[in-house]
């Protein structure tokens, strides 16, 4: 597989099928010079529940890199952004092409924007199972 997001994570939790990984997730910027002028730096702690066959060889507290393949990666792109762009460019240019006012299209962008989130809430667990993540241990 190749990676395009490599992260450091220590375990937190082993239960069977499953192991609980805390990262440490730092935005692009944050290691930049003015980092801390321009307010856009993003650090926070996430953990990521991995599902694994071979659960049993991690105990908790133990260092572990968690990959991401790339073409996850250019999935994850697409439905975060890709798609809603071109969906909200269409509502735009189709319902002002249709000669609504301002105002409807507007609201009708919003609805759609809703509409979309809502699809991906209810078809999160099929989502989900697309972006496997591997688990490996620290050297």
């Amino acid at each position: 597989m190749e990676h395009i997001a490599t992260h450091e994570g220590r375990v937190t939790a082993v239960k069977q099928g499953t192991v609980s990984v805390q990262i440490h997730s730092v935005s692009a910027c944050a290691s930049c010079q003015a980092h801390g002028k321009c307010g856009f730096a993003d650090a926070k702690d996430k953990t990521l529940d991995i599902p694994t066959a071979d659960w049993r060889r991690y105990t908790e507290g133990q260092a572990v890199n968690v990959h991401i393949g790339q073409g996850r990666g250019l999935l994850a792109v697409w439905i975060a952004y890709i798609l809603p762009a071109l969906l909200l460019l269409a509502v735009i240019i189709g319902l002002s092409l249709a000669g609504l006012p301002e105002l409807a299209v507007i609201g009708t962008t919003f609805a759609a924007l809703a509409l979309y989130t809502l699809a991906l809430y209810l078809l999160r667990h099929r989502i989900s199972n697309r972006f496997t993540l591997k688990l490996t241990t620290k050297h």
